[in-house]
């Protein structure tokens, strides 16, 4: 029987001299060399001081010595109940690297199904065992453990993962489609279906935009040319995408981001700030004033903004729109310290001038003024509010 030894040293290394040139000498070429009487004494040592080289440890001892980075052998652990005592010695250290070799041992000494069923037992040791399978990529026989354990969540998981692994975007798909049916939880199932879906469909708007902006069919394309694929793209991406090249279109296209709010369920919410950001990189003022406006049974209209309109107001200005544009949203801000802050931090003077008139404050429409450049409108607008006689100012 063969100890092993840490960093793989041949058993024969222990007993081999360098010659003269420096290569290895033959084990019967140092017993023909003269010098080899020097080596003599050494062979004659007591037993004791071979000890590193002894394999007949007990399961503490090999344990202890695996921990301390000593040479050891599992090898001599041949029966079941051996082996288990090994690796419940092991657990038992809490050591995570003791335990893998064990179980190393045990996966190429054992049967599978032994393995399999006598880890059902020990939590601590399986759940190395699987991190160690994962880590390895041994995915097959991560398969077969689940499902001899009964974790068939985990086996569909597993199996969807594998996705990954395939480059082709059609195979994918596919691939994604045969995943539809496995026993996933509830909202792991819904993930799936709507990762098959929203690949099917990028891949339908990526042909047909990567044509349209070959033959320059759309003029959109030839003025912000697109600068990555929308393939394998989240659905929020996604959803950017459609509102900046196909805003506007009719819901019934795969590409239009109307259809893909419904298809995915995208709240409100989540839908209004991507399509604002899309719509004002654009600089397209319309669009972004009838994401906000909206119409009463009587046919009036009011500007609504579910997000907020201090954020409305923070992604316009992200995206360098006009002061007119942005006092627009600022001056609809409810909270009126936060609507002079925003105001002031985008220098939207009007709405400042306007919320200070309507609180009756003259101080601090005075104190405004000396802010202002000398004949600026701003201050032109302010003289003629202080010199209004109708207002009834508070101070």
């Amino acid at each position: 029987m063969k100890p092993c030894f840490r960093g793989q040293i041949s058993c024969c290394f222990c007993f081999l001299g360098r010659g003269k040139q420096g290569s290895f000498q033959s084990f019967s070429d140092i017993l023909s060399d003269t010098s080899s009487k020097s080596f003599a004494p050494e062979l004659r040592k007591p037993k004791s001081e071979y000890k590193d080289y002894v394999s007949d440890w007990s399961v503490e001892e090999t344990i202890r010595r695996m921990q301390r980075g000593k040479a050891y052998s599992l090898e001599k652990f041949r029966s079941l109940k051996d082996k288990l005592l090994l690796l419940d010695a092991a657990v038992g250290t809490h050591d995570g690297n003791a335990i893998t070799a064990v179980l190393i041992f045990l996966k190429r000494s054992l049967s599978k199904e032994i393995l399999f069923r006598e880890l059902v037992s020990r939590e601590i040791a399986l759940r190395h065992y699987i991190h160690f399978l994962k880590e390895m990529g041994e995915q097959k026989l991560l398969l077969e453990l689940l499902t001899s354990l009964g974790k068939a969540e985990d086996v569909a998981l597993l199996q969807y993962r594998e996705h990954l692994n395939i480059k082709d975007d059609v195979k994918r798909k596919e691939y994604l489609k045969t995943c539809i049916g496995l026993p996933f939880s509830a909202d792991d199932a819904n993930h799936v279906q709507d990762h098959y879906t929203l690949l099917e469909r990028q891949i339908i708007i990526e042909v047909s935009d990567k044509q349209a902006e070959k033959t320059g069919q759309m003029e959109i394309f030839k003025k912000y040319p697109r600068k990555a694929s929308i393939l394998n793209m989240p659905i929020i991406t996604t959803l950017y995408y459609s509102c900046f090249y196909h805003y506007g279109e009719a819901e019934g296209t795969y590409s239009s981001p109307a259809n893909i709010k419904k298809t995915f369920k995208i709240s409100e919410k989540q839908f209004l700030l991507t399509a604002l950001g899309a719509r004002a990189k654009q600089r397209a003022w319309t669009d972004v004033d009838s994401l906000f406006t909206t119409k009463n049974w009587l046919g009036y209209t009011k500007k609504r903004a579910p997000i907020g309109f201090h954020r409305v107001a923070d992604i316009l200005q992200k995206n360098n729109a006009p002061v007119q544009v942005l006092q627009e949203y600022v001056c609809l801000v409810d909270d009126t310290e936060l609507k002079i802050a925003l105001a002031q931090k985008y220098k939207c003077h009007d709405v400042i001038i306007d919320t200070y008139r309507d609180l009756k404050d003259r101080q601090q429409l005075m104190l405004y003024r000396t802010k202002l450049d000398r004949g600026s409108p701003e201050e032109r607008k302010i003289d003629a509010i202080l010199n209004n006689t109708q207002i009834r100012w508070k101070n």
